[in-house]
């Protein structure tokens, strides 16, 4: 086996081939322009809360939102398992998790009439902000929106981590070996406690970027002593570095992605239990808010 990766090596399965970091920061720029706009139309004064605009937006939007309760009763319900597929039904919440709330948004003008009305908007308010928080824990344990849960096994397997084969392309920069060695058992192996799961969720993307660079310079010096023992030209020596920072960088970040799973999804089951007490509130503010409009 070449002591330093060839273009032959590159049997370690690949990272993500897209980050969801762009698909995340595409759609949190849009809800805040949505925000924005809605802000913008209730400053007009085309209409208010309690005049006939006003009174259906409100309709509308309250009825967005308690069509959102379809997708857990197709969940729930055997005989709803049939209309439609899964992922379908997930996008449709979405859309109407977000757009029944900008309308009540656009409904209230941006402004709380009575106290029942103001604990249903910040109800809502928590519940749709609850909502993105959901999405965005959800899309990393879950494959895009197919719904099929990815076992840690499988990424594993994947990533190549229950081989030796990846250390042993590494073994002429022991350093750099070590270095990942100790990076896979500290994370894969790290007591299972919610301060590791916090950790891994909101941290371990900025070590194992450190990690990378403390990797960089060891490697750099490596590569250095091969190709001075083995008289490469400067763009083979080039080419060679590149490929065994690739292997390195693909190393790390499937270590991350196999750690952050199980986090993920520990972090999931935590935002369920704080996202439904919110949900009941929300329905019953609502509820009362509705019945006070009509009764008086």
């Amino acid at each position: 086996m070449s002591a330093v990766p060839d273009r032959r090596d590159a049997a370690l399965p690949n990272a993500p081939r897209s980050s969801p970091a762009l698909g995340d920061g595409l759609l949190y720029a849009a809800l805040a322009l949505l925000v924005l706009l809605a802000w913008a139309i209730s400053r007009r004064g085309y209409f208010k809360a309690g005049d006939d605009v006003g009174y259906w937006l409100g309709v509308a939007g309250g009825l967005m939102m308690l069509t959102l309760f379809t997708y857990p009763l197709r969940k729930h319900f055997r005989f709803m398992h049939r209309l439609g597929k899964v992922k379908w039904w997930l996008v449709a919440h979405m859309v109407l998790g977000i757009a029944g709330p900008l309308l009540i948004l656009v409904h209230s003008t941006f402004h709380i009439g009575s106290l029942n009305a103001g604990v249903a908007l910040w109800s809502m308010v928590i519940v749709a902000l609850s909502g993105v928080v959901g999405r965005f824990i959800y899309m990393r344990v879950n494959r895009g929106l197919h719904g099929e849960q990815t076992t840690l096994r499988e990424l594993q397997v994947r990533a190549g981590l229950d081989q030796s084969e990846t250390r042993s392309r590494l073994h002429f920069a022991p350093a750099v070996e070590a270095r990942l060695l100790a990076f896979e058992e500290r994370e894969l192996k790290a007591p299972p406690r919610w301060s590791t799961y916090l950790r891994q969720v909101l941290v371990l993307r900025w070590q194992r970027w450190h990690a990378y660079r403390q990797c960089l310079s060891e490697l750099h010096r490596a590569i250095d002593r091969v190709a001075h023992k083995r008289q490469w030209d400067a763009t083979e020596r080039a080419r060679r570095e590149r490929q065994a920072r690739k292997l390195v960088d693909r190393y790390l970040a499937n270590v991350v992605r196999v750690a952050q799973f199980t986090a993920y999804e520990r972090v999931f089951a935590l935002w369920h239990v704080a996202h439904v007490p919110f949900v009941y509130l929300l329905i019953l503010s609502a509820a009362f808010h509705v019945f006070a409009v009509h009764a008086y």
